[in-house]
């Protein structure tokens, strides 16, 4: 018995070691992140919420990061350009899918954003681009698509966009009345406003619209294709994978987010 006892503690042991020398990145991995919600918050210099949290637990594991805090289109272009090795957050988008492999992690699913009112109600992006009175707002740098990017340049044509810097430069354009809607998760938006004391009264106030051209879709990390040795963008891969797997990056969500804030917004894969 001791004899089957001692193989079975030897294999799991094996196993261990084995898992761990797959998942060690043999260098530091440059991260660059910016501020999305309480999805990645910024106290100075300092990355918190739910993606550096998640990558601290990663680094447990062998594969230290590098975190710089930057705007989120500038992480976009460093991405890009091959000076990151990370993107995270990211949907996955058919341009991104060029300069990196991505890893889903969760689901979600971006909405029209407005404060209420008496307008009536908008229920696809053709109808927005008709209702040429409405200004809107998004945040530079995302990308949820296709059919948003393809809405972006058309209101760029319009006349009727602004491009801000993060999701609390849109709360504070809708407050002021500059721009009447934006386009984004709502757990974004609704993560920006609850760390700002000065806008948490927007939060009773917001009106979400889905539409169909903007369903649920996998959200999560791409790995450069260009900075990364393939053993490394394998480690990570594993490594993330994992993390969905285990229900790790959805109990991150649940703990960064208040109760009820991620409905029709996030969901776990």
């Amino acid at each position: 018995m001791w004899r089957v006892f001692g193989l079975t503690a030897l294999f799991t042991l094996a196993q261990g070691a084995c898992e761990l020398s797959l998942a060690a990145c043999s260098r530091v991995i440059e991260a660059p992140l910016a501020a999305v919600g309480l999805s990645v918050t910024v106290d100075g210099r300092l990355p918190g919420g739910v993606y550096p949290e998640l990558l601290r637990g990663i680094a447990k594991e062998g594969c230290d990061f590098a975190f710089s805090v930057v705007p989120r289109a500038r992480q976009e272009a460093m991405f890009e350009a091959g000076k990151a090795d990370l993107l995270i957050p990211a949907s996955r988008s058919s341009r991104r899918d060029q300069f990196g492999l991505f890893v889903p992690l969760i689901f979600a699913r971006a909405t029209l954003i407005s404060l209420r009112s008496e307008r009536p109600a908008i229920t696809s992006l053709d109808e927005l681009l008709e209702r040429k009175e409405l200004r809107v707002a998004l945040v530079r740098g995302f990308d949820y698509g296709d059919a948003y990017r393809s809405l972006l340049s058309e209101l760029r044509e319009q006349r009727r966009l602004s491009l801000e810097v993060d999701a609390l430069a849109v709360a504070r354009s809708l407050s002021s009345g500059m721009s009447d809607l934006t386009i984004m998760a709502p757990s974004i938006l609704v993560g920006a406003i609850s760390a700002e004391p000065r806008y948490q009264a927007l939060l009773e106030r917001l009106r979400y619209e889905p539409v169909e051209e903007l369903p649920w879709a996998d959200s999560g990390a791409y790995l450069s294709r260009a900075s990364l040795s393939d053993g490394d963008r394998e480690a990570l891969r594993e490594l993330l994978e994992r993390s969905a797997r285990t229900g790790a990056v959805w109990k991150a969500f649940q703990r960064n987010y208040p109760a009820g804030s991620l409905n029709g917004s996030i969901r776990p894969r």
